[in-house]
Order: C-alpha cells, then sequence, then structure tokens
C-alpha cells in the first residue's frame, strides 16, 4: 500500500523544518584568537602574565540542548503518523516516529558543532596555576612560551 501524505501535515513538517534551520544558523560561536564579542568592547579584564607548563589537545562539544530532540521528535511524529490507514497504525506510526526521530535528531545535534581546542596550563607569575580550555589549535603554543591570561571573571584566554 502507497503511503499517503495529508497536506497540512506535509504543511507542518516542512514548517518545522525551516523553524530548525533557522534557529541554527542563529547560533553564536564563542571567539577565537584575535576575534572579541561585541560586548566584550570597552568592558574591563583583568590581565596576568605566566609561562605556559603543558598543552593538551581536547574536542569542544556544544552544549547539549533539548532543540535536536524536539525537533526530530516533532518531525518524526509527524511523518510516522501519516503511515498505514487506520487509527491504530497511525498512532503507532507517530510514537515509533517520535521516538526515533528524537533519536536522530539528539544525534545529528551532538555530531555537529565539535570543534578543535586546547587546554592550556599556565604557571601565572603570581604562583598560581590555571589551565584554560579554548578553541585553537595545540600548535598555538608550547610550554616554556610567556603568555598573558585575561579574565572578566567569567570567560577566560590566553593569548601570546
Amino acid at each position: 500500500m502507497p503511503v499517503q501524505f495529508r497536506p497540512l501535515r506535509a504543511t507542518a513538517v516542512v514548517g518545522v523544518m525551516l523553524a530548525t534551520a533557522a534557529l541554527v544558523g542563529c547560533q553564536s560561536n564563542p571567539p577565537v584568537g584575535d576575534t572579541v564579542r561585541r560586548n566584550d568592547v570597552q568592558n574591563m579584564q583583568s590581565v596576568e602574565f605566566g609561562v605556559v607548563t603543558q598543552v593538551r589537545p581536547v574536542n569542544i562539544q556544544p552544549n547539549s540542548t533539548a532543540l535536536g530532540t524536539t525537533t526530530g521528535a516533532v518531525v518524526g511524529g509527524a511523518v510516522g503518523s501519516n503511515l498505514g490507514s487506520s487509527t491504530f497504525s497511525n498512532t503507532a506510526g507517530a510514537v515509533g516516529g517520535a521516538v526515533v526521530g528524537g533519536m536522530a535528531g539528539n544525534a545529528v545535534q551532538s555530531g555537529t558543532g565539535a570543534r578543535q581546542g586546547v587546554e592550556v596550563t599556565v604557571r601565572l607569575d603570581s604562583g598560581r596555576t590555571v589551565a584554560v580550555i579554548q578553541e585553537g589549535s595545540p600548535d598555538a603554543f608550547r610550554p616554556g612560551d610567556r603568555v598573558r591570561v585575561t579574565s572578566d571573571g567569567q570567560n577566560t584566554r590566553v593569548s601570546r
């Protein structure tokens, strides 16, 4: 038996997909290297100097949100509800589609946006030792490098 889509539900699915694409496109990325955020302009930051003692490559995963799972569940449920010709098969298809769609949406969201980063451990001139994780290449710093550590109390970064 061929699958028949109801026009209203197909329109809803397309609408959800477009809204999701718009939201994903609005995602902001943290500053890297010489790039700063607009709201960092004219804000005071403390500055300390030190020497790099260790550099370690890391993978930075995006923060987990329910967007991927929810969108996948909605789309999967809408598509699944169009399968079959009885109320039971439509309901079973909607539930199954929502579960599979939610799992797929979560997997897609988790796999997108992963970035290469570096953990830089610095022995500050004050005697304290700090470790800062930031985007970038592990080749950007080497043990023994003299660096500057800037912080506004929430965000900290290491630069040469």
